[in-house]
């Protein structure tokens, strides 16, 4: 086993190969990348079924669904490298220009950061994808994944590095830490002069130990504790959709919805059609049905267990909704305030006023009128695939494409001034 120093060291080496390329060297990489892993695709099966096997009875059946690979999602991951080519080249683009008096040209200049370290858990797809964005912004990466995504991770940087070497690009740019105990993270913590941004994608307790122990500079993509807010001048059966598919389509994800607060003057009436929806209907079509922690109003109005003293400030990740109920859209955005993690967070209503409100007042780095939360995606916002979603507010906010991973330099030209 490679030591995880050993790995960054390497990275950073060959990390001026693709700092220096030029935009078709990158692309034609990243094609080729694509096309190893379609080529891949029976090996990453077969790697990605060991891990499963291995911790579908620990990890239960909506987080093993994080783990799990199929072909589709293979050809997914290809897409996405695929769309990574398609884009706009962010490195060399001058962010602003001025001439000064004395005739000094000043640009401000996107560059690479360098080498970019991700760490992160259960879903392999992060590997290409972080991989993909990476490289196209002109930076060398060094991939931590967890201990249960390990073999298909593993099998994934090995169809990333055959497509690099294709394209004639060094394969230690895309750096793979085999070591899964927590000293290896650490270490990336802790990697100045090696690891120019660290990225942490995972739970709660990733993210501390990453504020508690970096020493570079660090993103913090925190949890998802994403609300959705229905207003009394919503339109009932759009919430219904809306609510249904941001907590049901795919729960193990940060922007599926968490809370549920509802405009009092329509929760007698809505509360019952959202239960029937989410439990009943599900259940009769064969679907896993929605638990519900209410607070005490809520539970005056639908059956489900009352809420604890932590259950709307948790990320279930699990088929379970929070449900409040409210006074009205300034309540609503109170709440949002104190338990809120800066993700995303939606309104549903007809009143512009309220919307307006709404999308002023709420402090988070997605704010949606009348959809989805789970749009808080680089693809979906056209960004490619995605390194993470800041919850920060320094850099980088929300989903993080190719701009995100660039830093600035400036670059002044002159004839010959002096100071």
């Amino acid at each position: 086993m490679k030591e995880t120093l050993t790995v960054m060291r390497e990275a950073k080496a060959a990390s001026s190969a693709v700092a220096w390329a030029d935009t078709e060297t990158k692309n034609r990489a990243l094609r080729a990348v694509a096309d190893r892993l379609i080529a891949g695709s029976d090996e990453i099966l077969a790697a990605n079924a060991l891990d499963v096997a291995e911790n579908r009875e620990r990890l239960g059946p909506v987080m093993t669904d994080r783990l799990a690979l199929n072909p589709k999602r293979i050809e997914g991951m290809a897409a996405g490298v695929r769309e990574a080519a398609s884009l706009p080249d962010p490195v060399g683009r001058i962010l602003s220009k001025t001439v000064r008096p004395n005739g000094l040209v000043i640009e401000k200049t996107a560059v690479p950061m360098g080498v970019i370290g991700i760490i992160y858990e259960s879903r392999p797809n992060v590997t290409s994808d972080a991989a993909a964005l990476a490289f196209k912004s002109g930076n060398a990466v060094v991939l931590r994944g967890g201990r249960e995504a390990f073999r298909s991770n593993a099998a994934i940087v090995t169809a990333i590095r055959r497509g690099l070497e294709d394209a004639g690009l060094p394969p230690e740019i895309c750096g793979f830490v085999e070591d899964t105990n927590r000293q290896s993270s650490v270490e990336m913590m802790e990697a100045e002069g090696l690891i120019d941004l660290l990225i942490p994608r995972g739970g709660a307790g990733l993210i501390r130990a990453c504020v508690e122990h970096a020493k570079v500079p660090c993103i913090q993509t925190g949890t998802g504790i994403c609300h959705i807010y229905v207003d009394r001048d919503a339109e009932i059966p759009m919430a219904l959709d809306v609510i249904e598919n941001a907590k049901t389509s795919r729960p193990s994800v940060c922007n599926a919805e968490e809370v549920l607060l509802v405009h009092r003057a329509i929760a007698g009436e809505f509360l019952p059609l959202l239960c029937r929806r989410l439990t009943e209907d599900r259940a009769a079509k064969g679907l896993v049905p929605v638990e519900f922690r209410l607070d005490e109003e809520a539970a005056r109005i639908i059956p489900g267990t009352l809420a604890g003293e932590g259950d709307f400030d948790t990320e279930f990740l699990d088929y379970i909704l929070a449900v409040g109920v409210v006074e009205d859209v300034r309540e609503a955005v109170s709440h949002i305030a104190a338990h809120s993690t800066g993700h995303s967070e939606a309104i549903l209503t007809q009143n512009e006023a309220n919307a307006a409100f709404f999308t002023r007042a709420v402090d988070s780095a997605a704010v949606y009128v009348n959809a989805s939360t789970r749009f808080t995606d680089g693809g979906e916002f056209g960004l490619g695939c995605e390194m993470g979603i800041s919850t920060q507010k320094l850099h980088a906010r929300g989903p993080m494409g190719l701009e995100e991973l660039t830093t600035y330099k400036y670059i002044i030209r002159g004839n010959g001034q002096i100071r």
